[in-house]
C-alpha cells in the first residue's frame, strides 16, 4: 500500500493568529473553522500545493499549552518550504515578526535559512541555486 501524507497538526494557545499568519506568510487558505464538540478550536488550511495543516488549541479541561522548541530537537524538527527569492522572504518574514535562527547558508546546490514561526515552529526556507 502507498501512503500518502494526509495532514500535519500544529497546537497553539491561539489557533486563529498563527492561521492567520500562515495565510499571510505563505499563502495557505483557511478550510474551515470549527469548535469541535470537545471544545477545542480547529482551524484547517491548506498549502499552496494542496498539503493539509491543522491547528488547533488544548483541550479547555487540559489548561494552556508548554511552549514548544523551535531548535533542533528530536521528533517532528521542521517544515521545509520552497523559495525563489531566500533573501526577499527572509526580509517579508521578518517584518511579520519571524525570527531567523541559521543562515542563510549554501549547501551544495542549495541555499537555506532557518527561522522561528509562531508556536515555535522551525522553518526552514529553500532556494535552488
Amino acid at each position: 500500500m502507498a501512503y500518502a501524507i494526509n495532514h500535519i497538526h500544529l497546537k497553539s494557545n491561539d489557533p486563529k493568529t498563527s492561521a492567520d499568519w500562515w495565510v499571510q506568510a505563505f499563502g495557505f487558505t483557511i478550510a474551515s473553522d470549527t469548535v469541535r464538540p470537545v471544545g477545542d478550536r480547529f482551524i484547517a488550511m491548506d498549502s499552496p500545493n494542496g498539503v493539509r495543516v491543522n491547528i488547533s488549541e488544548a483541550l479547555p479541561s487540559a489548561g494552556p499549552l508548554a511552549p514548544g522548541d523551535a531548535g533542533v530537537h528530536e521528533g517532528l524538527e521542521h517544515f521545509g518550504l520552497d523559495s525563489e527569492d531566500i533573501e526577499a522572504d527572509i526580509e517579508r518574514l521578518t517584518a511579520l515578526g519571524t525570527e531567523v535562527l541559521q543562515g542563510p547558508t549554501e549547501i551544495g546546490s542549495l541555499r537555506v535559512c532557518f527561522l522561528r514561526g509562531p508556536d515555535n515552529v522551525r522553518i526552514e526556507l529553500i532556494q535552488r541555486l
